[in-house]
């Protein structure tokens, strides 16, 4: 069955995505501002981006949403001061990623977004069980939606109890043209790559081998990460996945363990870290999601959360070159084929019954061309040199 595309001559918007990349620079936001450029790319998108100084609108974001749940209502107030945005012109969708559910007040500082588009849809990013009672105010504006995607998979069904509208499962993405090593065929200078939250026990190991062997070890250094600019920091990191042989990978807030945290999803890092081809060693979630969007061989290769013996198990693994391969081959491909952003856009434009566009079809003509540039050949595969460690 062929596809449709949208006939857009001349190109007039029929999106409008309203971005908090003014407004919230923390390195977590990197991701969903890069689905924003992804979208802006494939499609026909007026963006509005509310410009604040970032430092009072955590003042006033914060004042905000405290007076919403005074007032239990959450229409009478924006996290805005002196920012208001008109829309004048009609558009067939809005879009409006909301990475945590305090970002929605911005909304009542932009005026007739509801009534100037014919659909309205929201990705509710990483909002977890034990924080939806606190939420109810905030989460009751997404009734002015159309539908609600979540990559939280077990928050679906209670926030939809409260908002009353189609809430749907989405996976997280990825740009998978950027992340993809090839067709360069990158060489991985980095030997192991540690982002974010980290068990001391690993680190520490990796520190003391980094000390005694010739290993290249990244990881953070800083608390509180925020950008200066969210593209540079994303090239950056990009640029580190794709050439790291390999990469630590958690389950979100996989550092509570012990602790009163059943709730397991799937954090963005298992979908970059494969678009880059990097070998994952981990602790991944146990849930559907998981099994659903990582279901080939040693996708992540499951590790003890403390591992002392880090460096023999690298060692181990450097033994086995057809293995690291293959491994690496599967990790990009699936990507490629499935997790790229432009998947994700396809499936939202979908449900809202809008066809897609012929740059969407370029976009995935080109990731399926990137599938075939992918081979590993043994004698190509980069390995960091582990000794076996006594």
């Amino acid at each position: 069955m062929s596809q449709k595309t949208a006939n857009i001559f001349p190109e007039q918007p029929r999106v409008l995505l309203v971005s908090m990349r003014n407004l919230k620079l923390h390195v977590s936001r990197s991701a969903p501002y890069e689905f924003e450029d992804v979208i802006c790319g494939c499609d026909t998108v007026d963006l509005i981006t509310p410009t604040f100084n970032p430092n009072l609108f955590k003042v006033t974001n914060k004042i905000a949403n405290q007076a919403a749940k005074i007032l239990n209502n959450g229409e009478l107030l924006s996290s805005l001061v002196n920012y208001e945005f008109k829309v004048d012109k009609e558009y067939d969708l809005f879009f409006f990623f909301c990475q945590s559910i305090q970002d929605i007040l911005v909304l009542n500082s932009i005026k007739g977004w509801r009534d100037k588009c014919r659909h309205a849809v929201c990705w509710l990013d990483e909002i977890w069980l034990k924080d939806i009672e606190s939420s109810q105010v905030q989460l009751r504006l997404l009734k002015k939606f159309d539908d609600i995607f979540m990559n939280f998979s077990s928050s679906v069904a209670e926030v939809a109890d409260i908002v009353q509208r189609p809430c749907h499962s989405l996976a997280y993405g990825v740009d998978a043209v950027n992340f993809c090593p090839y067709p360069r065929d990158l060489y991985r200078c980095i030997d192991v790559l540690s982002i974010g939250r980290r068990s001391l026990v690993t680190h520490e190991a990796l520190l003391k081998h980094s000390e005694q062997e010739k290993l290249f070890y990244i990881y953070d250094t800083i608390k509180d990460l925020y950008m200066a600019d969210y593209r540079y920091h994303r090239s950056l990191y990009t640029n580190f996945v794709k050439r790291s042989s390999y990469m630590i990978v958690n389950k979100a807030k996989f550092d509570l363990i012990g602790q009163r945290n059943p709730q397991e999803e799937v954090g963005p890092r298992f979908f970059e870290g494969a678009a880059g081809g990097t070998i994952m060693l981990g602790v991944p979630p146990k849930c559907e999601a998981f099994t659903d969007n990582f279901d080939w061989s040693d996708a992540v290769i499951e590790i003890p959360f403390d591992s002392p013996d880090i460096s023999n198990i690298i060692a181990d693994l450097n033994a086995q070159p057809e293995r690291l391969a293959k491994i690496r081959q599967d990790n990009i491909i699936n990507s490629l084929l499935r997790h790229d952003w432009v998947y994700r856009w396809e499936k939202i434009l979908a449900r809202v019954g809008l066809d897609v566009t012929p740059r969407m079809l370029e976009r995935k003509a080109y990731l399926k061309k990137l599938t075939e540039m992918v081979n590993i050949p043994e004698s190509c595969d980069q390995k960091p040199q582990f000794a076996l460690v006594d």
